[in-house]
């Protein structure tokens, strides 16, 4: 599995909640509900975007628009039109004055809004709170990009739109699918624009060297990988793997395990109840002693105190 497709499976792995919006004008939704990530693409008619901080941005059909929490931000129809709704942490939606409307605003099947026959309909995907492995992907996104149809092709969102409203058997997990195709299809875009500031991890994920030894380590991250090691599986010099992988990457092959065992760690260690010795066991370390080592050292706090303050997800 790439780079890309394996920090996706971050804030996948919390789920993702997928929503058809239809709205009149004048309407403005106020977002505050601090997810992680939020894909947005407009199907009929025209919003803007508009963040607390920077431009607001205007979409048309076709466009589709990524926020990366926490910050909140606004959609409306016309950028001066003042909120009617907001938006809270897991889906409550209120007025203002802070009155529920969560069912009064309820159309049917993943559809909300004021009225089924709005000539305003968004497709909106939530991320629900991400993990520890998913920040080397938000880490490498701006607080709002947007990405016009016209600079990309796919049938992905009208094959949402066919079944966002359907009932069926089955039908979590075909929108789970394509919403993250989606997501990876959008993020694919952008970073292949030209001029784009990629991350070292994506652009390493084509490299016919660099590339295996990333989906080795994201396979297999409890084997106990040397540079040797991995040299021998992709058929390079011991050498050649330590400077190519250091050159794309930005950090030497075992300096880049070390953090993606670490963020596995935390992830352990926030949602389960796994003693630190088992988490050691399931990413790579020979004891609990050595990974609180290895965790103070990074992360500045031992395995306990971060499962102590931690925020369980």
């Amino acid at each position: 599995m790439d780079a890309l497709a394996r920090l996706v499976e971050g804030p996948r792995a919390r789920g993702a909640f997928l929503l058809q919006t239809i709205m009149t004008p004048p309407w403005s939704v106020r977002i505050e509900d601090r997810a992680p990530l939020s894909l947005i693409t407009v199907v009929r008619g025209e919003a803007w975007v508009v963040p607390d901080r920077g431009d607001a941005v205007r979409l048309r059909p076709g466009d589709v628009t990524i926020t990366r929490g926490p910050d909140a931000y606004t959609f409306a129809g016309d950028p001066a039109t003042p909120p009617r709704v907001v938006i809270h942490p897991g889906q409550r939606c209120t007025t203002p004055d802070g009155e529920d409307v969560s069912e009064a605003m309820h159309l049917g099947v993943r559809t909300w809004g004021d009225s089924l026959d709005g000539p305003a309909a968004l497709l909106v995907g939530t991320y629900r709170p991400s993990s520890e492995i998913s920040r080397r992907l938000l880490d490498a996104l701006p607080p709002l990009l947007a990405l016009p149809g016209d600079a990309w092709e796919s049938p992905l969102i009208a094959l949402l739109e066919q079944e966002i409203s359907r009932d069926e058997p089955g039908q979590e997990v075909v929108l789970d699918r394509l919403l993250d195709l989606l997501l990876v299809t959008v993020l694919r875009a952008w970073f292949s624009r030209p001029g784009a500031n990629t991350p070292g991890w994506y652009n390493a994920s084509g490299d016919p060297v660099v590339g295996p030894a990333l989906r080795l380590l994201h396979g297999d991250p409890a084997h106990p990988w040397t540079v040797s090691a991995l040299a021998t599986e992709v058929g390079a010099s011991r050498a050649g793997l330590y400077r190519r992988f250091t050159e794309l990457v930005g950090e030497p092959p075992m300096a880049y395990l070390t953090g993606w065992r670490l963020a596995l760690a935390a992830d352990l260690l926030r949602d389960s109840d796994a003693t630190v010795g088992a988490v050691a066991g399931q990413v790579g370390y020979g004891s609990a002693f050595a990974l609180s080592t290895a965790f103070k050292r990074v992360r500045g706090v031992s395995p306990r105190e971060f499962r102590r303050t931690a925020v369980p997800i």
